[in-house]
């Protein structure tokens, strides 16, 4: 793949805005997308769906959380999550999808699951 370098610097600037938001958690479907988000360099929290067994439980776990920040992969089942997580939690917290259409947009529409951006891990050390 190719990358720019107009893509490293956003990238970069993307997981330092991450960074600096405080308020919210992010959510990712499972343990190779949390990997990838901290081998860019993101400290912040980050909650996996797939350790809740279900979306009940999920939507009562991350309710508590002032802001969600979904980063669900952009394939169908990514796309399904996103819509079932909006209804579960529109009125129990507020939905942050910014980032995800932030982060398409940075790739140039290159990157359909998030554990695929481990490839710009070696480009950002």
């Amino acid at each position: 793949m190719i990358v720019t370098d107009q893509e490293i610097r956003e990238l970069q600037n993307f997981v330092s805005q991450l960074n600096t938001m405080n308020d919210g958690v992010v959510i990712v479907e499972g343990k190779r997308d949390a990997s990838a988000l901290k081998k860019l360099g993101f400290s912040g929290q980050i909650i996996e769906f797939h350790r809740f067994g279900g979306m009940a439980n999920f939507a009562d776990a991350v309710a508590r959380y002032e802001k969600v920040i979904i980063l669900f992969d952009r394939d169908k089942k990514g796309r399904y999550l996103t819509r079932k997580t909006i209804q579960m939690l529109q009125r129990r917290t507020k939905i942050d999808l910014s980032c995800k259409r932030k982060l398409t947009a940075i790739t140039r529409g290159k990157i359909t699951f998030i554990e695929q951006l481990v490839c710009y891990e070696s480009y950002l050390v």
